[in-house]
């Protein structure tokens, strides 16, 4: 017996002319739909999903994310003479319809981009901003003088940040793409019109946040057709969000920042629609229209660092993932790491991780607002300097404290740091190439699985909790704390796109979700394809084990059954399950990489089986 169910949401028809490669059927407009179309919900053999690979080896360009829809809208890009950038756009696009818990226009993200012209890294950084209106105390009860609590900021209009999405796509293709935001939309605007199959992973997801979704009419709406979890196996189409998407491809991104959006948006933010007879508290927003108008997406200089004579790029702050998996880089490179002695290589990789996130927390926020100091956080000098806490036969104490990386030679010194704060384990990643060599590696966000869980009425999309990235109170009283909410301020990411380079040209990008983890699980699969001897398909579907200067360190449980681990144990070191982020079961992170093969092809990998494993494509597949 069919089962029924879908989504049903109003949708304005806004027709565009559709090429033939992304063309619907003769005669049809985009959204011209019915509500009982709308309401067709078994998923009929035109709607299997594609087919999903964890690693393809090809020429041509390539494409890897966390789903098969999102990868083959890159790829169809890529196919008809679209570059990296353009494909990109196109991938990111498809996952705000595909993974909306993770990704979409109601967030923002970090975007690496290698030009095989000039042979240059560049980055975008599209981070959402505090609204004008937010002062340091903003998470601060001020009826108890505590911090909010943690749940009841997440779910507000107040933990909602400026999005940068929408003006990272239009930065990126305007500075280096070659289609129009019309034409990146296509394949996106297709799929949330016409649907995609419901996974596994999207009904755990759903299931993770019914609880939230059912407080916010829109989300529940949207989200829980009926009243009830989607079910597997059925279509999910989201006319709002193509009619959204309609209208951003029609008036570009200042429909958002300067349009009807835009004031869908702040109204959202400022009150945000809770289901009748709900009795969560749902505090409103502090978002105007006139933040949105003045948000910038800032081209930056990416971070830069050498390793075992490689050259490694990625994000600057306002994230820390750029500085914090370089600093780990120049600790590490300081001894010898090889598959030969594995215990003592992830001994140290730890170690690496655990003294550089002491150096995160105190030093790097928003470059705007203070002197974050990221040359010398990533000079050669000061990893050799904190490489001195390292021993081969013991752990060390959890916090560590920082160094200052402005004054080398007090690296050494012992004292009491401060914990890493908790980060938003959503997010995805998307890496893509082209045939004349150009590459991104692309991570973008709505923090929390399920971000804020408000929808905006009529429009399709879920807004951030980003701002929860801040921290509501500093962290020492004796320190300054970089990261506390401001005006117009970038919280502090861990998001680390990274492009590796071999003698000028690209040799890996990679990158990850999974909040603060992302840091070491880039950093983790750099070491194991680097100083392990691993493939980059083995180094991603490893084992991951993740420490951020805390007492225990998080570990998946393929790690936890291991003869490592009780050699690990013997160290010092003290591991503990990782929390089950994304799906039911623990994981950290879900990489998206591409290697840059010396025989000219590019091998695409993605996550074999974390979050129900993810999809690497090419263009031209060799035999």
């Amino acid at each position: 017996m069919p089962v029924r169910r879908t989504v049903v949401a109003a949708a304005s028809v806004v027709a565009i002319a559709v090429p033939l490669v992304f063309s619907l059927s003769a005669g049809a407009q985009p959204g011209a739909r019915t509500a009982a179309d709308a309401a067709s919900a078994a998923a009929g053999p035109g709607h299997k999903p594609p087919a999903k690979e964890a690693v393809a080896t090809g020429s041509g360009g390539a494409v890897s994310s966390v789903n098969p829809y999102a990868s083959k809208a890159g790829i169809d890009v890529l196919r008809h003479g679209g570059n990296a950038v353009d494909a990109a756009v196109a991938t990111a696009a498809a996952l705000g319809v595909v993974e909306p818990y993770s990704a979409g226009i109601g967030g923002g993200g970090y975007f690496t981009y290698y030009n095989a012209r000039t042979g240059k890294v560049s980055t975008i950084d599209g981070r959402e901003t505090a609204p004008a209106r937010m002062q340091s105390d903003a998470f601060v009860d001020p009826s108890t003088g505590k911090p909010i609590p943690f749940p009841e900021a997440v779910n507000s209009g107040l933990s909602v940040g400026v999005p940068g999405t929408p003006a990272t796509w239009q930065k990126a293709l305007h500075d280096w793409g070659t289609l129009s935001p019309t034409k990146a939309l296509r394949p996106a605007t297709r799929i949330a019109d016409d649907g995609f199959v419901v996974n596994e992973e999207f009904r755990a997801q759903t299931e993770m946040n019914e609880e939230r979704f059912r407080n916010i009419s829109s989300t529940a709406k949207l989200f829980l057709p009926h009243g009830e979890l989607p079910v597997v196996g059925t279509r999910f189409r989201n006319p709002d969000l193509a009619r959204t998407y309609r209208q951003l491809a029609r008036k570009g991104m200042d429909a958002l920042y300067r349009g009807g959006i835009g004031r869908d948006v702040v109204r959202t933010v400022q009150h945000p629609p809770v289901a009748p007879g709900s009795d969560a508290k749902i505090r409103p927003g502090l978002m105007k229209a006139g933040d949105l108008a003045k948000y910038t997406a800032l081209r930056r200089e990416p971070t830069h660092t050498t390793y075992r004579g490689l050259d490694v790029y990625s994000m600057a702050p306002s994230s820390s993932g750029g500085t914090t998996v370089g600093e780990a880089l120049n600790i590490l490179e300081n001894y010898h790491l090889s598959a030969a002695d594995r215990v003592q290589a992830l001994h140290h990789y730890l170690e690496a991780s655990r003294i550089s996130f002491a150096d995160r927390n105190r030093w790097v926020g928003d470059p705007a607002f203070s002197d974050v100091p990221t040359k010398p956080l990533l000079s050669k000098e000061f990893g050799k300097d904190r490489a001195c806490l390292i021993s081969p036969t013991s752990t060390l104490t959890s916090p560590v404290a920082p160094a200052d990386p402005r004054h080398p030679g007090n690296g050494c010194a012992k004292g009491t740091g401060t914990a890493e704060r908790y980060e938003g384990p959503s997010t995805t990643h998307l890496v893509t190439s082209d045939r004349w060599g150009n590459v991104v590696s692309y991570t973008l966000t709505i923090e929390q699985t399920g971000g804020s869980a408000i929808t905006v009425p009529g429009r399709g999309f879920l807004l951030n909790n980003e701002l929860t990235d801040f921290d509501f109170t500093p962290i020492s009283k004796d320190v300054p704390d970089p990261n506390l909410p401001g005006p117009g301020k970038r919280p502090r990411s861990s998001m680390s796109p990274t492009i590796v380079l071999k003698d000028g040209r690209p040799m890996i990008a990679v990158g990850s979700p999974g909040g603060a983890t992302i840091i070491t699980t880039v950093l983790q699969t750099l070491v194991n394809r680097v100083d392990l001897g691993m493939t980059l398909p083995q180094a991603v579907a490893a084992p991951r084990i993740s420490q951020r200067n805390r007492a225990d360190t998080e570990a998946e449980p393929a790690f936890l059954k291991s003869p490592e681990r009780t050699a690990l144990d013997r160290l010092g070191q003290h591991f503990v399950e990782a929390p089950k982020a994304f799906t039911p079961s623990p994981e950290i992170g879900a990489v998206a990489a591409l290697e840059f093969l010396s025989d000219g092809r590019t091998q695409a990998v993605a996550e074999p089986k974390r979050r129900g494993g993810g999809s690497a494509m090419v263009v031209h597949k060799a035999g």
